[in-house]
């Protein structure tokens, strides 16, 4: 079974977790992924616990299935080696500051003037453009700079960031997005196009509610912790033993949960529609949880999922990896060792395409310049067809 981007190889410069992420989506796509780490050292996240012997967990379960070589690009022999790279490459991922790369001598304009159906990935905090292009970055910031973090936690608390790092895994997801466009346009055209992420501009489209409220209200939302601000019921809930979920988004629902609650609310004028339950969303939140406080979480999930009412536990981690429906889907899947034996736990591939195959293993995340001899005898015999 070929997959969609069996034949794609990717030269990856990028390191930490953006572009990394991107390189992961794609290579479970079928791309070849070739990445380039700075020799002795390679990406940081080398070195980011938890550490299985001397390895890092973390890398491997971004970089599972992918090669590498270290080069360093200001040394000749090394930039010989990388721009033979190039000739065989449909896309350069890199996640530098912007200009670095030009004063390399590989910024878009020379690489796309000689190599023209290149396809050329950046991902940066800011951009390729605009006043603070030139600017470091990391996900803290981006969050915060970027509006997510006034709008995550409870209200008249300290602001928090999203637990997950949203700043770069949301930057790497349109980073896919634009290689994928690229690779079906260069298709049609012949040429590759430069493909320019910023993690800021992907913070910001992902604020749907906030901005639409923004922008017709002219006040900006603040936190309203578990709950949805433009739903409602769309929050947590405490029954007996734990909190638990309820999304109830739209009257048809609601209607339902007043039925399955035994509470006479459906007709109430204060909770008719969606915007009168938004208007009283502490009230209806205190008299559904009258009624949800005397028995536990599980009883409420079983009565509610079977009256079809949107519901469900807060799990951790831990409970999500054992979860029947996330193991059914295969979202949950070893990483395995130089030996071929499982040794990491990685988040499988959530995007399910009815040709491509969804093992149950990745293949095992590179060492350090570990596939440098492969990756030169591959470009010899390029050269020698």
């Amino acid at each position: 079974m070929s997959a969609p981007l069996d034949g794609i190889t990717i030269v990856d410069l990028t390191h930490v977790l953006a572009g990394p992420y991107a390189s992961m989506t794609l290579a479970d796509l079928g791309a070849r992924v070739i990445k380039v780490e700075k020799p002795g050292e390679g990406d940081d996240t080398r070195a980011f616990p938890p550490f299985k012997g001397v390895e890092s967990a973390y890398f491997a379960a971004i970089n599972h299935g992918k090669e590498s070589i270290a080069l360093d690009l200001k040394n000749d022999e090394d930039r010989i080696v990388f721009e033979r790279l190039m000739e065989h490459a449909d896309v350069l991922l890199e996640n530098y500051r912007p200009g670095v790369m030009e004063r390399l001598g590989y910024g878009w304009d020379a690489l796309h003037a000689r190599f023209p159906s290149l396809i050329y990935g950046a991902v940066s905090g800011f951009g390729h453009s605009g006043p603070d292009a030139q600017r470091p970055a990391y996900d803290m910031v981006v969050q915060a700079r970027g509006g997510v973090m006034s709008i995550t936690g409870e209200r008249n608390r300290d602001p928090v960031r999203v637990g997950a790092s949203i700043g770069d895994i949301a930057a790497g997801m349109f980073l896919a997005q634009g290689v994928l466009a690229a690779l079906l346009e260069v298709k049609k055209t012949g040429l590759g196009q430069k493909v320019d992420v910023a993690m800021l501009d992907s913070q910001l489209a992902l604020l749907e509610h906030a901005i639409a409220i923004t922008s017709v209200t002219g006040e900006a939302p603040r936190p309203s912790g578990a709950r949805h601000p433009s739903i409602t019921p769309f929050e947590t809930f405490h029954a007996e033993d734990c909190l638990f979920v309820i999304a109830a988004g739209n009257d048809a629902l609601f209607a339902k949960l007043c039925t399955a609650l035994e509470l006479p609310l459906a007709a109430d004028k204060r909770f008719a529609t969606n915007p009168a339950r938004c208007e009283n969303a502490r009230l209806l939140k205190r008299l559904i949880e009258a009624v949800t406080i005397d028995r536990p979480a599980a009883h409420w999930i079983t009565h509610l999922t079977e009256a079809g009412i949107p519901t469900g536990p807060i799990q951790d981690v831990a409970q999500v990896l054992k979860d029947p429906q996330i193991k059914a889907r295969n979202m949950v899947v070893d990483v395995l060792d130089e030996d071929g034996q499982p040794a990491y736990t990685a988040a499988g591939n959530p995007i399910k395409l009815s040709g491509l195959a969804d093992p149950t293993t990745r293949g095992p995340a590179p060492r350090l310049d570990g596939n440098r001899d492969a990756i030169l005898q591959w470009l010899e015999l390029q050269a020698n067809r």
